[in-house]
C-alpha cells in the first residue's frame, strides 16, 4: 500500500473518532442536566414520590439544626412562596440565610425531604448590582 494513502487513511480514521467523541461529550454535557423547580410551583404541582431539584433563597430565621438534621425553608428567589426542607449530610460551609441553593428530594406533606448530601450553595453573582449606600 501507498505510504501517503495510509497516512490519508490513519488521519480520516482520527478525524472521525475526534468528531464522534466530541459528540458524545456535547451529548453528556447537555442530556445529563436536570430542570430545577422553584418553591412556589413545586407546592402547587408536585407528584408524590417523584425526585424533584429545588432552587431558592434560604428564608431568614429559618435555620435549625436537630442532632444530624438541619431544618430550613427556602424561597422563590423573587416572590414569598417558600417550603420547608428536612436535610441530612454535608453542609456546604457558605450556607447562610438569604444565600441561594439548590437541594434535590421528594415532596411529603408540603415537606421537602432532602437527598443526602445533596445540597449545593450557590455562589452570590458579582453582576448584582450593589446596595445604595445611605
Amino acid at each position: 500500500m501507498d505510504p501517503s494513502r495510509k497516512r490519508r487513511i490513519r488521519l480520516g480514521v482520527a478525524l472521525c473518532a475526534a468528531v464522534l467523541l466530541a459528540g458524545a461529550l456535547m451529548y453528556t454535557s447537555f442530556g445529563a442536566s436536570t430542570k430545577t423547580e422553584s418553591p412556589s410551583k413545586l407546592l402547587t404541582s408536585a407528584e408524590p414520590g417523584r425526585s424533584y431539584e429545588v432552587t431558592g433563597k434560604v428564608v431568614d430565621g429559618s435555620i435549625k439544626r436537630e442532632g444530624t438534621r438541619l431544618r430550613f425553608a427556602i424561597r422563590d428567589r423573587d416572590g414569598t412562596a417558600q417550603i420547608p426542607v428536612v436535610y441530612t449530610g454535608t453542609v456546604p460551609d457558605p450556607f447562610r440565610e438569604g444565600r441561594e441553593v439548590i437541594v434535590s428530594g421528594k415532596v411529603e406533606n408540603g415537606v421537602l425531604i432532602g437527598e443526602r448530601d445533596s445540597l449545593v450553595t450557590k455562589c452570590p453573582s458579582k453582576f448584582t448590582k450593589a446596595p445604595a449606600k445611605s
